[in-house]
């Protein structure tokens, strides 16, 4: 039986991995109460099955009834990365009346991208008094909010380099086939060439990382390179030695001919040191580590729970650094 309603209401909509996970973190959180679930893979089934909690519900095809009875509350949104394929969901949300939280990685800052669309879903959140916003790992906490809440122990910030290293070794085989692990180096280069390939959402952080730390960019250049195994590996996918374990990206910001940003983040099965580091050249300078790093699915699901917590005090299309620093 679903909890009585006493928090924010929230509609869950796209139940992979990481939808399975915010739900479970909006059902032991005291500020939310669920209300709806949302995936067309998954209609008529129950919620309790998929999330292995109860929670009274089924899931539904059309969110137009969870969105009557979220109404005034937020649609937490876990399917595309990418702006233009979440746009429509989000604009119904919004019309709905619905705030909205999104783990869509070109949402983390769309104007980069997608201006002329950014700027329309922003008019469109003021009309509605609702507001719109990303939220995860990367973008949303490792690179670009983690650097700009440090930035504010230090004076000017003269430079930023940020890494996030992940070892694939235990994450889900969608996580390995977005970063080629299988592929021989030129079917890596050619998965690049189209897009096919890569974590989406890096120079949305640099450009945050920027805007927080008080950097301004002349111009943002982003690469990838393949991380080859060193030898046979075992797993989702087999990876014979020279084969591609995985991608490493970079990007990097500049300022009159001066590199002050640069964010690199290497997913690849069996990489070693696994963790978060940020370092700040600055006075003082700043160098912080997380060992392990944030866990992916986890630390995503709590970063959409709490930015839904502390959306309703906001309005407009807005971005993680317009979210309160600590928990609302």
């Amino acid at each position: 039986m679903a909890k009585e309603a006493t928090g924010i209401p929230v509609v869950v909509a796209g139940l992979g991995e990481v939808g399975r996970a915010i739900v479970r973190a909006v059902l032991s959180s005291a500020d939310l109460t669920l209300v709806g679930a949302v995936d067309p893979a998954f209609a008529k089934q129950k919620l309790d099955a998929l999330v292995g909690l109860p929670t009274g519900l089924e899931v539904e095809a059309d969110p137009a009834r969870s969105f009557r009875a979220a109404r005034g509350g937020v649609l937490l949104l876990a399917t595309s990365s990418r702006f233009l394929e979440v746009l429509p969901a989000i604009e119904q949300a919004v019309r709905a009346g619905l705030s909205v939280v999104s783990t869509c990685e070109e949402l983390g800052y769309p104007w980069l991208a997608h201006e002329a669309e950014a700027d329309a879903l922003d008019s469109l959140c003021e009309k509605n008094d609702v507001a719109v916003v990303a939220a995860g790992v990367n973008p949303g906490l490792a690179l670009d909010r983690l650097p700009a809440l440090l930035s504010q122990g230090t004076g000017a910030v003269r430079r930023l380099e940020a890494r996030r290293v992940v070892d694939l070794s235990t994450r889900r085989e969608p996580l390995w086939r977005k970063a080629g692990v299988g592929l021989s180096p030129a079917e890596f280069q050619r998965a690049v060439e189209v897009d096919a390939i890569g974590h989406v959402g890096l120079a949305e952080s640099a450009t945050l990382a920027a805007l927080g730390c008080g950097l301004d960019l002349d111009e943002l250049e982003e690469e990838a390179e393949p991380v080859l195994a060193t030898r046979d590996l075992a797993g989702p996918m087999l990876v014979q030695k020279g084969g591609v374990a995985g991608i490493r990206q970079v990007a990097r910001g500049w300022q009159e001919g001066r590199e002050v940003i640069r964010l690199e983040v290497v997913l690849a099965v069996g990489a070693e040191d696994p963790r978060d580091e940020v370092r700040i050249e600055a006075d003082p300078p700043l160098r912080l580590v997380v060992p392990g790093g944030f866990p992916g699915e986890a630390s995503t699901a709590w970063s959409v729970v709490h930015a839904a917590a502390a959306i309703p005090l906001l309005q407009g299309l807005v971005t993680v650094l317009d979210l309160p620093p600590g928990r609302s």
